[in-house]
């Protein structure tokens, strides 16, 4: 069995990313350029914007190397073991200890090393 994976040609990136680039910029303007209009229409019009310059953006190499990161790291993440409650708050309580232990035993040693000062300087 001879199985061909055809690999997907993209054509035209530079020009895609200068539309990209350009769609953004259109939505900066637009939106000083808009300041009077109420602040949802603003907002669905920038909405819309990047809608449309992120699906170009996927159309591109990069952005179809990025979406296929993102997928398989979705199943990455699938495959954690996450600790259980349990474990978290231990984890938790033995961090929260240390910590005080280690300020104590600091705190001790700047004490000291303070008081071993002000008796060289006196």
């Amino acid at each position: 069995m001879n199985t061909k994976t055809e690999a997907k040609e993209y054509r035209m990136d530079p020009l895609k990313w200068l539309l990209v680039l350009g769609l953004i910029a259109v939505g900066v303007v637009g939106n000083s350029h808009f300041s009077a209009e109420p602040l949802l229409y603003r907002v669905l019009g920038l909405l819309v914007v990047a809608a449309v310059a992120i699906l170009i953006a996927l159309q591109t190499e990069k952005g179809a190397g990025l979406w296929r990161l993102l997928r398989e790291s979705m199943v990455e993440v699938r495959k954690v073991v996450w600790p259980s409650r349990q474990e978290t708050n231990q984890t938790t309580l033995i961090v929260i200890a240390v910590v005080i232990v280690m300020s104590i035993i600091l705190w001790l040693l700047d004490t000291f090393f303070g008081w071993i000062a002000s008796l060289i300087i006196g």
